[in-house]
């Protein structure tokens, strides 16, 4: 495989992304810093087919990014692989608007061949490869310039290696028939929704006690302007207001700014300044939240009830037992709150009662959850038994 220098010119770079275009797939990650501001900041793309690998510096002075761009969300014809490639969606995204597509994600892809939950990429390496990533480079500061040939080597590995990994898992899904497995998966990580960062959503990130819509009204009016704030100032949300703060002021709201001075985890300048009276603003403007805007109950409390919670850990004991049977990961059968849904009663949109999940898995925990199949220990192990036959 070719190796080219680190690309910093926009001709180059549209060259490469030109070749590219015509290639089957493309490995793509990112290095990025975010500790200190809330949007990521990019500061190295890697890219590879089977022929040739490049580092892009996103931060070279008046380079042309969009043949890159395009390459990644707007040409249907090269699939695009990444190894646990959420962040780096949600980079992409937010450069413009879409994410990659179509998509392939060896973690994922992973979890159907039965190598765990989340494998990272150095034993995934180590799995297919033999090789043992050097991870000397880990804690790189990627944003500071000039990037040393250590630190390029490093960074390019990430993709030249899942080059060589893509086409052998993509042999071995073949042969187990389990890649169409993947497809609603992988549609679901890459829907564009799940990366944007809509204001008016924000509230639904904090925790808090209780359901009163008056609470709930100004949880939202204040997670909206922090999150505005935090846009506006490209800080973390923490570095504007922590969770915790936020969700103590919606149920305990003070009367006037001065207030804010009382307020553990608030500045006692907030008292008197600009950001403490666009915070009071944004408490004076909330609303109740409507009823059809309120947050479900957890189905545990009331709407599982007691015997609920048992069948829903009796479908949890059941996905472990098929999970083991057929070598994949649990979690790409079900996700426990399907479990606690069919456990509720539910039966509508769930998606182990759909494809293949109602075939692997979904059949038999329906049977369950309705008493068709029941737990028997035969010759002291654990084992399924259809409650016809064991009448």
């Amino acid at each position: 495989m070719h190796i080219h220098d680190l690309i910093t010119d926009s001709a180059t770079l549209a060259n490469l992304c030109a070749r590219l275009s015509q290639a089957d797939f493309v490995c793509v990650d990112t290095e990025f810093m975010r500790e200190n501001t809330f949007w990521p900041e990019l500061c190295l793309i890697q890219i590879a087919d089977e022929n040739e690998a490049a580092a892009i510096d996103p931060m070279a002075a008046g380079l042309n990014m969009k043949p890159l761009l395009d390459l990644l969300v707007d040409n249907e014809d090269v699939l695009k692989v990444f190894h646990a490639g959420g962040q780096d969606l949600e980079i992409v995204y937010n450069l413009t608007g879409k994410t990659p597509h179509p998509l392939f994600d060896t973690q994922v892809a992973a979890m159907a061949l039965g190598q765990g939950e989340q494998i990272g990429y150095s034993n995934l390496v180590d799995s297919y490869l033999g090789i043992v990533v050097d991870k000397g480079a880990r804690f790189t500061d990627w944003s500071r310039r000039p990037l040393d040939a250590r630190q390029i080597e490093y960074a390019i590995g990430d993709v030249t290696h899942l080059a060589k990994i893509f086409p052998k898992m993509l042999n071995r899904l073949r042969k187990t028939g389990r890649g169409e497995w993947l497809d609603q998966e992988m549609e679901r990580i890459g829907d564009p929704a799940n990366y944007a960062n809509d204001p008016e959503e924000a509230w639904k990130r904090i925790r808090i006690a209780g359901r009163k819509p008056d609470v709930l009204g100004r949880l939202k009016a204040l997670a909206r302007w922090r999150e505005l704030e935090a846009q506006g100032k490209d800080l973390p949300r923490g570095r504007i207001v922590k969770d915790e703060t936020i969700a103590d002021i919606a149920g305990h709201p003070p009367r006037k700014q001065s207030d804010l001075a009382k307020v553990r985890g608030l500045s006692a300048t907030w008292a008197g300044n600009d950001i403490g009276g666009r915070l009071m603003a944004a408490l004076d403007a909330a609303v109740p939240m409507s009823a059809d805007e309120m947050p479900a109950r957890d189905d545990r409390k009331p709407g599982l009830g007691k015997d609920g919670a048992l069948v829903a850990d009796l479908l949890k004991l059941l996905l472990k037992i098929r999970a083991k049977e057929i070598d994949v990961a649990s979690r790409l059968l079900a996700r426990s709150e399907d479990l606690e849904a069919l456990a509720a009663g539910q039966r509508e949109g769930l998606s182990i009662l759909q494809g293949w999940r109602f075939e692997q898995f979904g059949r038999d925990a329906l049977d369950l959850v309705e008493g068709r199949l029941a737990f028997a220990v035969v010759n002291g192990k654990l084992k399924m038994t259809r409650t016809e036959d064991a009448a």
